[in-house]
């Protein structure tokens, strides 16, 4: 019996079967295609690969207990909170950016729009800490926190004394963390706040025997909720590397961004905090109306406009994705765009070739160096394509940029965890928010350009003519994009 040929036939039709599942599964083009290449040119470790972090996990339903344990309380806040929001379009309190976006999002996420918000902009760590630890200070009843990135240093330990002090008074303490994010707090620090009367909770505890999946999908979220009213959502870690008042001159200028809402958008918040909380906690907390406010019987806010896009591998549509491409659709005079991993696929890079050869102002953010060779290298290949068309591509000089957003035209910013890659769109748990403001559109137009003037504009000319060798090599490694 030929023993060679009978192993050759059986793996050719094991890689069939796998090519199938690939084009059966992924929805997108480009990734089914470099699963496939990935599958054939690699013998059997594509094929470990595709099945540890490949399958479509939205599709198959890996979440499928998150998402049926989620209906419930989304039903109850959608009766409360949706005809609020249909009344704030009605009133006309502000001039919509788009209908189709805000109708979207409330469709696909059950997200309303809400007014009656306070709305405030917080430039990198030093300005969000200090507002953070005021309104843990001030909470009377809860306070709920959610990080992709949490770190025992001075930072995470100066919260965490205050989380403890905060619980030994009485109030509900709930600690949330994912647990390859911040792998490095350690039981002794999760055991400290324990003893104290914080509860927490880690989000999909990586275990060795599903270690691939779980490190696959995060939650990449950062979320608090204090008393139902106050809400910080943004792409700021709980760290000291995201404070530059703490580093010695020698550390890396950290540039980012985050959100301090008070008023109605943050029961949303508050949702999807649940949401996450009763998935992964032994110790789920069931709605009541004290962790839900409603911001329209208390003391009225500045009226800004605010509506919460999310998304994640429990969600039926890539919710955020979706919602990047409408914004950029809606943009009539101009896009500002920042982003630490600019990977977008071939929906997002057309509508900003759309947008670009329509005349509008496109400028988009970078680093001046990434942390990734590889995610540089890749990157690079999009950058090549938008700067043919005219596109503005600013890399950053001072530091690392790390913030996540948007400006458009002049009354549209969203701030938020979610980068423009693959894996925040398709991924990762992610939460942006969507401010239809003329007043913090001007606040994130400002930052963003003292941003461009410690920022060095790259030369179309010169990029182009560079080597062939190099164009080629970006060119390869943007295959890959889809698993960076």
């Amino acid at each position: 019996m030929n023993w060679i040929l009978i192993g050759e036939t059986v793996y050719i039709l094991l890689v069939v079967f796998v090519i199938f599942r690939v084009l059966r599964d992924t929805r997108s083009s480009t990734k089914a295609l470099a699963y496939i290449l990935f599958i054939v040119f690699v013998p059997f470790f594509g094929m470990i690969f595709y099945f540890s972090v490949g399958i479509n996990y939205r599709k198959r339903k890996l979440y499928s207990k998150k998402i049926v344990e989620d209906e419930p309380l989304r039903q109850r806040i959608r009766s409360r909170m949706n005809a609020y929001s249909k009344a704030v379009g009605n009133a006309g309190l502000t001039a919509l950016k788009s209908e189709t976006l805000i109708e979207f999002t409330r469709r696909s996420s059950s997200s309303p729009l809400t007014a009656n918000n306070e709305v405030k902009l917080l430039i990198n760590g030093e300005e969000k800490f200090p507002e953070l630890l005021k309104a843990i200070e001030n909470a009377t009843h809860h306070i709920h926190f959610e990080y992709y990135i949490y770190e025992n240093d001075i930072t995470g330990n100066q919260v965490a004394d205050l989380l403890i002090k905060k619980a030994k008074q009485g109030v509900e303490v709930r600690f949330m963390y994912d647990d390859f994010g911040s792998h490095g707090l350690g039981e002794p620090f999760i055991k400290k706040l324990q003893d104290a009367g914080v509860q927490t909770a880690p989000f999909y505890e990586i275990r060795w025997y599903a270690f691939a999946n779980r490190l696959n999908y995060r939650n990449h979220r950062k979320i608090v909720v204090i008393d139902g009213m106050i809400g910080f959502v943004g792409g700021i870690n709980m760290s000291d590397k995201y404070r530059n008042d703490l580093k010695a001159e020698n550390h890396l200028y950290w540039r980012d961004t985050h959100l301090l809402i008070k008023g109605q958008a943050t029961a949303y918040l508050q949702y999807l905090f649940m949401g996450d909380w009763n998935f992964c906690s032994t110790t789920p907390f069931e709605y009541s109306e004290t962790y839900f406010i409603d911001s329209t019987k208390q003391d009225v806010y500045t009226p800004e406009v605010v509506q919460i896009a999310a998304s994640g591998p429990d969600s039926k549509q890539p919710v955020i994705f979706y919602s990047l491409l409408e914004a950029i659709s809606s943009a009539k005079k101009s896009i500002y765009i920042t982003s630490p991993y600019f990977i977008p696929d071939e929906s997002l890079m057309d509508v900003l070739i759309i947008a670009i050869l329509g005349g509008l102002d496109v400028k988009i953010l970078i680093p001046g160096v990434s942390d990734s060779k590889m995610v540089n290298a890749a990157a690079s290949a999009y950058y090549t394509e938008l700067l043919q068309v005219g596109a503005k591509i600013y890399k950053y000089n001072k530091g690392f940029v790390h913030a996540k957003t948007m400006v458009i035209d002049d009354d549209l910013a969203i701030i938020g965890s979610a980068n423009m890659d693959y894996r925040s769109f398709d991924l990762n748990f992610e939460v942006n928010a969507m401010v239809y403001s003329k007043n913090i559109a001007a606040q994130l137009t400002e930052a963003f350009e003292n941003d461009l003037k410690v920022s060095t504009l790259i030369d179309a000319e010169a990029w182009l003519n560079r080597p062939k060798y190099i164009h080629l090599w970006e060119r390869l490694v943007r295959l890959t994009s889809p698993f960076l």
